[in-house]
């Protein structure tokens, strides 16, 4: 049990900071543009739809409100632990040093599935998005080529079998754009963080103009009857329409956190990660509320389209080359957030490996002339690729949410508890009211998590019970934190003999 919560002192976690094999080449602006390049992107092109036609009508506009409080009481937490220890590994490093291995493993091997999954997601609205791009041009791609086998099953009913080519009796279905495009982020990725961070900082400029664009010309042909003439007709699905809505769109925000897996590629990590964190979460809910406003006001909830609402909603009113845009602003910025996520995933996966936790030869090797992760970074990219190619988006997104939740909350817990452990340990930037602000965002991504469906929750516990699995045969017995409490154990053991044999 000692050696299962045994913790991280905070100054070794500084010394490590000091000492790897990435380049220091981000500064405040290219921190803000990873943050809005990842937190704008599915939550804005692909999830409003779904979520206020199934889940919250109108009143999605209550939902983004909610889930951005709860999302900024824990980026306050964030940017604390990031002026504190400025190392890869997001809440995975802030759990280790704060709560012990065990905790810190669960959150990694839990960040492992937020990014993979949240990476998923945003291919599949990017193939949405790009299909419909190229649509205009009168370019089409087959159906069994751009979708999952159980959405397609599902929309074709009984012509499936005829509409769908075989091989060997078995339906070939592949959502192929996406899966080729996670292969092409992959690749910018193994070349270089600074390549990768000029690339995302061009698209975060295209996207912010297009949602500029979205909010200032869609507000002319915004009617009010849209969004009700009064809270039942506003909020159709109720209070608990506004928590569901809440729950689902929450994975709209996950980019901020993605910031501080950047932080040992960060110029000054102290200062520019909590001004990444903070000024990209802040703008971003500011433009969320806009944009659903703007989206639920031109069209009436429950005909809103799924698969691009955005576009769409410009669409029906005869604006071709609105939607022409906001099809290109889309595709642009869900190649932007899909760089952030996949750049995030494999800089977790580095750090859970440089501590022993997994194989380190394979997860934590740095390319000797690109300065990158790059064995993990395939791997995760093959991984993404299959899986946005396999499944469907709504699935995914229920997953995704818990997982960031999960570690959202156990972040704001490890600040209560490392003010209360070390208090006078340098902080470059404190998160004020504590320990009411912790408290709150615990309690409104608790919330949140109680609103997901069972089978959610099942989903997680099995890919918690798999990792607990991972950590027993793998993790614990190769712990570098493990061995080494081990050896300070055998050499007092040692000096104990030798006191004795002297006396």
């Amino acid at each position: 049990m000692k050696k299962l919560f045994a913790k991280k002192a905070l100054r070794d976690l500084v010394e490590e900071s000091n000492h790897h094999h990435f380049k220091r080449v981000l500064g405040p602006f290219s921190l803000t543009a990873l943050g809005i390049g990842a937190v704008i992107g599915a939550g804005i092109f692909v999830l409003t739809g779904l979520a206020a036609k199934e889940y919250a009508g109108p009143s999605l506009i209550l939902s983004f409100v909610l889930s951005g409080l709860a999302c900024i009481f824990v980026a306050l937490c964030y940017a604390e632990f990031a002026s504190m220890v400025p190392l890869a590994g997001s809440a995975y490093t802030y759990s280790y040093a704060a709560l012990g291995e065990v905790f810190a493993w669960i959150i990694g091997w839990d960040l492992i599935l937020e990014y993979s999954l949240a990476s998923s997601l945003v291919a599949v609205g990017w193939s949405h998005y790009f299909v419909k791009l190229i649509g205009l041009f009168g370019l089409h791609i087959p159906q069994w080529l751009t979708s999952d086998y159980w959405t397609l099953s599902h929309q074709l009913n009984d012509t499936f079998a005829q509409s769908v080519p075989h091989l060997s009796g078995i339906p070939i279905v592949f959502n192929l754009p996406a899966g080729l495009i996670i292969v092409v982020i992959t690749a910018l990725l193994v070349v270089g963080i600074k390549e990768s961070a000029r690339f995302n900082s061009i698209i975060v400029g295209v996207k912010l103009a297009v949602i500029l664009l979205v909010i200032f010309m869609g507000w002319f042909y915004v009617k009010s009857d849209n969004w009700g003439t009064s809270f039942e007709t506003f909020a159709p699905f109720g209070i608990g329409g506004i928590g569901t809505g809440a729950a689902y769109v929450f994975f709209a925000y996950i980019g901020f956190d993605a910031v501080s897996t950047t932080a040992q590629e960060a110029r000054n990590p102290k200062r520019d990660v909590p001004i990444g964190i903070i000024v990209s979460l802040v703008l971003c809910t500011i433009l969320y509320i806009a944009v659903t406003a703007v989206l639920t006001g031109m069209v009436y909830y429950k005909d809103i389209n799924i698969d691009a609402p955005l576009a769409d909603a410009f669409a029906r009113y005869g604006l071709v080359k609105v939607s022409f845009f906001i099809s290109v602003g889309a595709v642009a910025g869900l190649t932007s957030v899909l760089l952030v996520l996949l750049m995030s995933q494999s800089r977790i996966l580095w750090a859970i490996a440089r501590d022993g936790l997994l194989p380190e030869r394979l997860f934590a090797a740095v390319h000797p002339r690109f300065g990158t992760p790059h064995i993990s970074t395939i791997i995760v990219g093959g991984c993404v690729s299959i899986t946005a190619g396999c499944f469907p988006i709504e699935e995914i997104a229920k997953l995704v949410n818990i997982g960031t939740l999960l570690a959202f909350c156990l972040v704001a817990a490890a600040v209560i508890i490392l003010r209360i452990k070390d208090p006078h340990h340098p902080r470059a930037f404190k998160c004020p009211f504590v320990p009411v602000i912790p408290i709150l965002g615990i309690l409104f991504c608790g919330y949140m998590m109680m609103r997901l469906e069972f089978s959610t929750w099942l989903r997680l516990i099995v890919w918690l019970a798999i990792g607990s699995i991972i950590y027993a045969a793998y993790g614990r017995r190769h712990s570098k934190l493990a061995k080494k409490h081990a050896l300070m154990e055998k050499q007092n053991e040692s000096m104990v003999e030798l006191d004795k044999s002297c006396l």
